[in-house]
């Protein structure tokens, strides 16, 4: 600094003395001396500006001030001229320096709300604080000039490390830290040394040694910074600073406590995400239990009551029960007794999808052989209505397993039988595209509304427009159907039918052809498309 100060002097002596010359002529050349004077207010400061302008004085009252080489004036002229100008340096030189001071503090500022807006966009699109924070902490340290950064989350007696930008390395430890203390009011915040327990997982780092084997003095200072949300304790964000750093100054200490603001709202905004999460996660089970007590205890009473009706008639020694009368209630308790069979069946099988546990074993199968035996099987219940399968020969295998297909057609034909009444057409159709097979069941019932499509296919949704008389069951038959086909790697939809009613498409997985000479999978009918009254 008094090296440039010198030579600005210097310079601006030499130019005043070439002015003055008889080559210029110039009578009074003191004004140059204000560029030394702006140059030292814009370099250093109002210091410096006030140094340079009391030098210049004396320089100018010194060499160009008759008599000469000396500080007396002999002419009182020429001491208004030097105060004047000793005036105007000042006020030169202030201004600068200010200006300067302003033009450093307004990049401080943008610097600042740089580092701020980044840490708010952080915390604002990452999906939760696990994932912010160590970002947070990196940008803290790079914009804070500080060594090192951590954040720790209090949650009752225990407490988390978030994020640590050097994870690798041990926490420091100390009794003592320096806190910032901020007061209500427009008070500024200050640092104090506080005692603070070292926590259990924190311990002083293992001290370096350089080549000669002397031990080198180990980083520098603990700052802490208290993390707050609507007066609830959050945790502390936590600093080292560099080894022989000073104090933070105002800029790193808004940037520090304004973050810690940020991330103190950001944890307790996931913290309560949370809480909110697990009420409705605790609500929608609840209510599911209940859906499902209701649904079983009505559905299961009712085929048990049969059972016990038709049993008690068959055991009462003063009921005389012929051949055809024994027949037909034995038939009963049999239909009954599959009833039962298949609800228990379909409870087991939501309980295994939802606790994905379903392993299915997959394997190329031939479509119309799992679709055959399951129309057949159903027949009964289907009624006297025209059912049409149509499922081309050159139709690839899927990728499926055999069991899980299976229970998936089946719900999905006892779906058509439960709601869509004789003489509704049945009719299943499949083809193939893009390495997909699609399974597509349409009935010619009275459909289903748009809104009511997408939730047809979750837990204890039972359809409109049951068969009058017929049981509803559980409303569980379609969740089921989603639960095989995902498992299976497919997916399933509702949408339309061209035959007035609903269509259900499953589409799975088509599995590798198979070589030209190889002996085909399942047996195919020849007809591509047969028609079954």
């Amino acid at each position: 600094m008094g090296g440039l100060i010198a030579l600005v002097l210097a310079l601006a002596t030499i130019v005043a003395a070439f002015l003055e010359s008889s080559v210029v002529g110039i009578l009074d050349a003191s004004p140059v001396y204000f560029v030394a004077v702006v140059v030292a207010g814009s370099a250093f400061g109002t210091l410096p500006a006030l140094v340079t302008a009391i030098a210049a004085f004396a320089l100018y009252d010194l060499l160009f001030t008759t008599p000469h080489l000396t500080f007396v004036v002999s002419d009182p002229k020429e001491w208004l001229d030097l105060v004047l100008f000793l005036v105007l340096a000042v006020v030169v030189g202030r201004l600068s320096a200010l200006g300067t001071e302003r033009a450093a503090e307004a990049s401080r500022r943008a610097a600042e709300s740089s580092a701020l807006f980044a840490i708010s966009r952080i915390l604002a699109t990452e999906p939760d604080i696990e994932s912010a924070a160590p970002q947070v902490a990196e940008r803290l340290v790079r914009d804070g000039s500080l060594d090192r950064i951590w954040i720790i989350s209090e949650r009752g007696q225990r407490t988390h490390v978030v994020a640590d930008s050097n994870p690798g390395a041990p926490l420091p430890g100390s009794a003592i830290v320096t806190a910032l203390v901020r007061t209500p009011g427009d008070a500024p915040a200050h640092w104090v040394r506080a005692h603070e327990p070292r926590p259990p997982e924190a311990r002083p780092a293992e001290p370096k040694r350089a080549a000669d084997g002397s031990r080198i003095a180990h980083g520098g200072s603990i700052l802490r910074v208290r993390m707050e949300a609507d007066g609830v304790p959050i945790g502390s964000l936590k600093a080292a600073l560099r080894p022989g750093a000073p104090e933070p100054d105002r800029a790193t200490t808004r940037l520090l406590a304004l973050a810690a603001d940020q991330l103190a709202l950001a944890i307790r905004r996931d913290d309560l995400r949370r809480e909110a999460t697990e009420v409705e996660i605790a609500r929608r089970a609840d209510a599911q239990k209940s859906a499902l007590l209701d649904a079983v205890s009505h559905d299961l009473r009712t085929p048990l009551a049969s059972i016990r009706a038709a049993a008690g008639s068959l055991a009462d020694p003063e009921v005389s029960v012929d051949a055809a009368s024994a027949r037909s209630t034995a038939a009963a308790i049999d239909a009954e007794a599959d009833r039962l069979d298949r609800l228990v069946r379909e409870v087991l099988d939501l309980s295994r999808i939802e606790a994905g546990s379903l392993s299915p074993e997959l394997e190329p199968l031939v479509l119309a052989d799992a679709v055959g035996p399951v129309v057949d099987r159903l027949r009964p219940i289907l009624g006297s209505r025209r059912i049409t399968l149509s499922i081309p020969d050159e139709l690839p295998p899927v990728r499926a397993d055999a069991v899980l297909l299976d229970g998936l057609i089946s719900n999905l034909v006892e779906n058509v039988a439960r709601h869509a009444p004789p003489p509704a057409p049945l009719e299943l159709s499949a083809s193939s595209e893009g390495g997909r097979v699609r399974l597509a069941v349409d009935d010619g019932g009275s459909g289903v509304p748009v809104a009511e499509r997408e939730r047809m296919f979750e837990k204890f949704q039972r359809l409109p427009g049951a068969i009058e008389g017929s049981r509803r069951g559980l409303g569980i038959g379609l969740a089921i159907v989603r639960g095989m086909t995902e498992a299976m790697g497919g997916t399933v939809s509702a949408s339309e039918s061209a035959l007035g009613g609903l269509r259900i498409e499953v589409d799975l997985p088509a599995a590798a052809a198979a070589p030209a000479d190889a002996t085909p999978v399942g047996t195919v009918a020849p007809a591509s498309q047969s028609t079954v009254r």
